[in-house]
């Protein structure tokens, strides 16, 4: 690498803001300070216009579901039929879609078009995954 070069940022959902913001039970999500958008897909530079600024802005978490389909997935392949989830593709009120998983929802009830939000699931203390379920009304 030559004095004149440094290595791109790598921006992932699992970087450090996105996951310091779970701990607290909020959601931040890099977006463009150049043209606005959400910096998604991940990567070092915009989607959009190319620009490598962002800012980690707060979300509501509120949106609706696009997409929806039940996965069958174990460790062990014989259990798989015993622990299907759902995974939801979620438009967000703000405009970036985010892919997670639906709790407190029977798979008959889900629909495209549902109002969902964000929910914080704590597997220990200090770690949170973000899910989604039902909004209230």
């Amino acid at each position: 690498m030559t004095t004149d070069t440094k290595a791109l940022p790598r921006i992932t959902p699992d970087s450090a803001p996105f996951w310091d913001a779970l701990r607290t039970r909020r959601l931040l999500l890099p977006y463009c300070l150049d043209c606005g958008l959400p910096h998604l897909p991940p990567g070092p530079v915009c989607p959009a216009c190319f620009s490598g600024r962002l800012e980690w802005r707060a979300v509501s978490g509120r949106g609706r579901i696009s997409t929806w389909t039940v996965v069958y997935k174990a460790w062990f392949p014989s259990f798989a039929a015993d622990v299907p989830y759902n995974v939801v593709q979620v438009e967000l009120d703000e405009g970036p879609r985010l892919t997670a998983n639906v709790v407190g929802l029977p798979n008959e009830r889900l629909a495209v078009g549902l109002a969902v939000e964000i929910d914080y699931d704590e597997q220990r203390e200090g770690i949170t995954l973000p899910r989604f379920r039902p909004a209230a009304a």
